[in-house]
């Protein structure tokens, strides 16, 4: 099989040339190269295209432990992040490590290299990792991380399945509804009209949808859907946009509770891990904020950092907001009195985690018969629509 060398070298008449030659082997392809009249500076076999690879939260998560391990081994950093680069299974994640192994061997701060690549390591990452560096507790803060980014990633999990599981369930159930009024009443409205019987009330509201849905307002429909999506999308990508469905959600039933509790898990752990890696409160806050991945607890949490900026408790403004519920505050306010603030924020993230779960668990059990009845009666409507004619149409035959 032909191999690709890339090259580069000098013509018979010294002007310099570079390209790219297949041949079986490269003594083959220096070997053509000098027929042609090239006197070669440099020939090497071209590496292969790689499709680059999408670096997930589960690759983070497996780098900063293995990291974590390597280091409390006693391996030197830049050993360390030159085994995690040739050993990772994504190619991608091991560029990544390989380029920010390069730029610790030039003497910058591992925190600084990370920094460099914000879209895989978040101020939250970095930060932990310049507090590490700083106490010289790094393996700590490392394996910290580690379990951080893991209960992150099952709380969105369990709140996406939370918001995904009705959504399919609504979705097949519109698509089979559809698939009926559409595809099988015309058949059934067409043998009523050759018969020439006159319709119930029912059967002619089925089959007046049915010609709806068939014709014009079904593509009517089936656009405002669309259109209502990508508008909604183009809304909350505007500051007051995200702002404004934010608090809709917040507010919703059953829904907005869910949120709630999993934006005060993911806050009180976010906080915890800060503070227990020795980062200053102002700033755990910032990042608290920055990372809550909701407007109004970000707006919340940065009107806190600037009461305790002032001198006030994080309790006490924490308390005036409708978002943190009042044991959280009173939890919190323990914490500081007690100089275990850290402790208690974690006390309360594992809290939330559980009641995250029950209300996952209470949001499905409760989805699942509204569902079925919702099914039920519109199937059921249109069954009796269909067969009220048939009826009628024996007693006719009886009499």
């Amino acid at each position: 099989m032909a191999t690709t060398f890339k090259w580069s070298g000098k013509t018979s008449e010294g002007k310099v040339q570079n390209g790219e030659i297949s041949a079986n082997s490269k003594e083959e392809a220096i070997s053509a190269l000098r027929n042609q009249g090239i006197t070669l500076t440099l020939i090497n076999e071209k590496a292969p295209k790689q499709k680059k690879q999408k670096i997930t939260e589960r690759d983070l998560v497996v780098f900063t432990r293995q990291f974590a391990t390597m280091f409390t081994a006693g391996i030197p950093i830049v050993q360390g992040l030159d085994i995690l680069s040739k050993q990772v299974e994504n190619k991608s994640m091991g560029a990544v490590v390989a380029q920010i192994k390069s730029d610790v061997e030039t003497g910058t701060t591992l925190a600084d290299s990370l920094k460099k690549h914000n879209r895989l390591f978040d101020d939250l990452y970095v930060n932990l990792v310049a507090a590490g560096e700083a106490g010289g507790v790094l393996d700590g803060v490392l394996l910290r991380l580690a379990t951080y980014i893991e209960k992150a990633m099952k709380l969105k999990k369990k709140v996406k399945g939370a918001m995904i599981y009705p959504s399919i369930v609504m979705s097949v159930a519109g698509l089979v509804i559809a698939i009926i009024m559409i595809f099988v009443i015309p058949i059934f409205a067409k043998i009523f009209t050759d018969m020439g019987a006159k319709l119930p009330a029912p059967t002619q509201s089925v089959i007046w949808l049915s010609r709806f849905l068939s014709g014009i307002g079904g593509v009517a429909i089936a656009a405002g859907i669309v259109g209502t999506i990508f508008g909604i999308k183009q809304y909350r990508r505007t500051e007051a946009g995200r702002k404004k469905t934010d608090q809709i959600m917040l507010r919703m039933p059953v829904i907005g509770d869910l949120l709630r509790k999993a934006a005060v898990a993911r806050f009180t752990r976010t906080l915890g891990t800060l503070l227990n890696s020795g980062v200053p409160i102002l700033d755990a806050l910032e990042i608290c904020a920055k990372s809550s991945g909701n407007k109004v607890v970000e707006e919340v949490v940065f009107g806190v950092k600037g009461e305790v900026a002032t001198g006030k408790t994080v309790a006490e403004p924490l308390s005036n907001s409708t978002v943190f519920p009042p044991m959280v505050c009173q939890m919190i306010s323990v914490g500081e009195s007690t100089g275990a603030l850290d402790q208690m924020l974690m006390k309360i993230a594992d809290f939330y985690d559980d009641e995250v779960d029950n209300a996952v668990q209470n949001l499905t059990t409760m989805l699942e018969p509204m569902l079925m009845v919702f099914l039920g009666t519109t199937i059921g409507y249109i069954v009796v629509a269909l067969y009220l004619p048939i009826f009628k149409m024996g007693e006719v035959v009886g009499q």
